[in-house]
């Protein structure tokens, strides 16, 4: 295992030098071509997919996993549709910032350049396959990407059409290497491959992040919970707050930006409360909430301390009333995820205080915490959400793939 994954890791050390010099056009051909593939081959996606999905099933992988492994006709679409936005979008690979003049005559400023290997480990998601390849290979790096062993033969047919478009663009087919080993020694293998990968992107569960996080001696960008707040604040339009909790919790319940505890201030709450706990109660949502919840709405089971740390990515949500605004920024301090947090609110002043005060990597006010995505931000996609706050924060794309270093401009210039 440790040779097969050095002898991977030298292709994609050797394939990162010549994605750093590709050019635009070929990288866009390459994208293009792979949208195509996966357009062209989309019963075979599907076909694969459906021996994940049973043996998924066989294995008692629970509803919102394989929601997560399901690819269907829309879905593949969506895939194809986000590689070629990617195709569409602004190449970062060589852009200078902040050029200027210094007193010694040089001019000196900042070029955006690719991080090298990035590897990606993650989970369920098949479409991650090509959001990540179409991410990398845009912004100039090489990829090892090990999908999670449920979803091996979706990987492997997504994993021949980014080969095929790459071949077609006269690009290394090394800089996308799908690991076909279901093996788990090949993460470890991987997240400490200092000399041939530069930077781990951990896309799943809890228990994958915290093993990459605690083990990897490889830089890692990452998100561990997504427990995400909606605050209704006193000040709130009923009709807003009532459709933003209820499609930030229902829209898709296996997703990290899913809300999972909803704040209301005391004073809207005899107003939106009942309502939309008749509305959760029909799509069946669980409602978990404090003692004061209950009162207004009796069938709500009681929450515990642990609910308020509670990442569900199920129907089931925790409620508590809140005194107003600064015991809502207190409860999210004390419990949130740094993922991403939503007001719903009438006040300028309270709006602006909240997008100050909340510290996480996407703070929103009067929109559902579903938007917190790659593709809503218009990146084309994402590669994943970022509750760091080095390198990258919040969904990264393009950017969050680059760095920058310096560069220097003179004609003949000396130190004086």
């Amino acid at each position: 295992m440790k040779d097969e994954m050095l002898k991977l890791g030298q292709h994609a050390r050797h394939a990162s030098r010549a994605m750093a010099r590709a050019e635009p056009g070929a990288k866009n051909r390459a994208l293009e071509a792979i949208a195509g593939a996966i357009e062209t081959q989309s019963d075979r996606l599907v076909e694969e997919n459906a021996r994940d999905l049973a043996r998924g099933r066989d294995n008692g992988l629970d509803a919102a996993l394989l929601d997560r492994l399901e690819l269907t006709p829309p879905r593949i679409a969506a895939m194809a549709e986000g590689l070629r936005q990617i195709a569409a979008l602004p190449d970062p690979v060589g852009e200078i910032s902040g050029l200027r003049y210094r007193p010694s005559g040089i001019q000196v400023g900042h070029m955006r350049v690719p991080l090298g290997v990035i590897g990606i480990i993650y989970e369920s998601r098949p479409n991650v396959t090509a959001d990540a390849a179409a991410l990398c290979l845009k912004s100039g790096n090489a990829a090892l990407l090990r999908g999670g062993s449920e979803a091996i033969h979706s990987n492997t047919a997504i994993a021949e059409c980014i080969r095929q478009g790459l071949e077609s663009a006269g690009l290394p087919a090394d800089a996308v290497q799908v690991i076909g080993t279901t093996d788990r020694r090949a993460v470890g293998e991987m997240i400490t491959m200092n000399q041939y990968v530069d930077v781990i992107i951990p896309r799943g569960g809890k228990s994958l992040i915290e093993r990459i996080s605690r083990e990897a001696t490889v830089p890692v960008i990452k998100h561990l919970d997504g427990v995400c707040h909606v605050y209704i604040d006193d000040r709130a339009d009923v009709a807003k707050a009532e459709a933003i909790a209820y499609n930030a919790k229902t829209h898709r319940f296996g997703v990290c930006n899913a809300m999972e505890t909803l704040l209301v201030a005391r004073g809207i709450a005899e107003q939106v409360l009942p309502g939309l706990a008749a509305r959760y109660r029909e799509t069946g949502v669980e409602l978990r909430g404090c003692a004061d919840s209950r009162a207004l709405v009796p069938a709500m089971q009681a929450a515990t301390e642990d609910d308020w740390h509670a990442e569900y990515l199920a129907p089931i949500l925790a409620v508590r009333l809140v005194d107003g605004l600064d015991d809502a920024i207190e409860h999210i301090a004390a419990y949130g995820s740094g993922h991403t947090e939503a007001i719903v609110t009438e006040d300028y002043t309270r709006a602006r205080r909240f997008l100050r005060e909340v510290d996480s990597s996407s703070v929103m006010v009067n929109a559902s915490t579903r938007f917190a995505d790659g593709f809503e931000y218009g990146l084309g996609a994402e590669i994943g959400i970022s509750t760091d706050r080095l390198h990258a924060r919040g969904p990264v794309g393009l950017e969050g793939l680059t760095t920058q270093k310096w560069v220097v401009l003179g004609d003949g210039h000396v130190r004086q």
